[in-house]
């Protein structure tokens, strides 16, 4: 019988990097989990032989972590689909980078904001993206870039299923390709997920469930349709406790990992009190 891959959105900092990452991530009692490679307000990142990374890689081992479970963030401040192509070319070295070293620490999946529309068309956009992509592949030694659902808000692009299946179908490397699936977005985007099987089949008809590799399990603030992308506790938002449960346990997926990205507090100690509720499928109001 397969576990759930549950886990959270976690720090990396100086001085402990990965050890003090993997520490957070034994304590909230997870087998999964994601973070940045370093602040995402900023392209500044440490140089990769002082992270621990065989310490954090033994960790793992020891305590029957799959490291192919572990996820990248890559830093939002970049626009892929810029039409700017200064800011474009920056967006596509810096991610080179952040693919560099993601596969130095053994990481095979990366999650990547797929960019804004800024003065440009939405098809625009999705082929300067697309464009991006497979420059920044022609380099990639094999870490899969997981093109995120976004919540619509501005100009964003992927807000819907038709936007991603574009992009996946421009990518020419579909090795190196996937999506994560952000539940608050897509919700904010105005998919309804009081129907999870709807949802999914309408994905599954879309793009493909193969292509999910990461799940961002997140409740929202905000109303369906609204794309404001405000993330809420699990059983806090509009989304609810019971159809976030639905979309954990959804068997089709269950070999995903699902990342919480909810409001810390009480230094990441909330990520193991909602994981707990989840792990025991039922509600219990932590927050006091």
């Amino acid at each position: 019988m397969s576990k759930l891959l549950i886990g959270s959105h976690l720090p990396m900092s100086a001085p402990e990097y990965l050890t003090k990452t993997v520490d957070l991530c034994l304590k909230n009692k997870e087998n999964c989990f994601m973070f940045y490679l370093g602040a995402p307000q900023n392209t500044h990142r440490v140089a990769t032989k002082y992270l621990n990374i065989e310490q954090c890689k033994k960790e793992l081992i020891n305590n029957d972590i799959d490291i192919n479970n572990v996820v990248i963030h890559l830093a939002y401040i970049i626009n892929a689909a810029s039409g700017d192509k200064v800011k474009r070319d920056f967006a596509r070295d810096f991610i080179k980078k952040e693919i560099a070293g993601a596969y130095e620490c053994g990481i095979t999946k990366v999650v990547l904001h797929p960019g804004n529309a800024v003065g440009i068309s939405k098809e625009e956009a999705i082929a300067n993206c697309i464009d991006t992509i497979n420059k920044v592949n022609e380099f990639n030694k094999g870490v899969t870039i997981c093109i995120e659902t976004m919540s619509g808000k501005g100009t964003e692009i992927c807000a819907n299923f038709k936007e991603i299946k574009q992009v996946i179908d421009g990518v020419k490397n579909k090795k190196l390709i996937g999506v994560c699936f952000d539940t608050c977005h897509v919700w904010d985007s105005g998919y309804d997920l009081s129907d999870v099987d709807q949802v999914f089949n309408e994905f599954d008809k879309e793009v493909g469930l193969e292509w999910i590799k990461i799940i961002h399990l997140n409740d929202s603030e905000n109303i369906k349709g609204s794309k404001k992308d405000r993330h809420a506790n699990i059983g806090y938002g509009k989304i609810g406790f019971d159809n976030l449960i639905n979309v954990a346990y959804y068997k089709p997926l269950e070999n995903v990992p699902k990342i919480l990205e909810t409001p810390m507090a009480d230094n990441w100690a909330s990520y193991g009190k909602e994981i707990e509720c989840i792990k025991n499928k039922k509600f219990v109001d932590w927050i006091k």
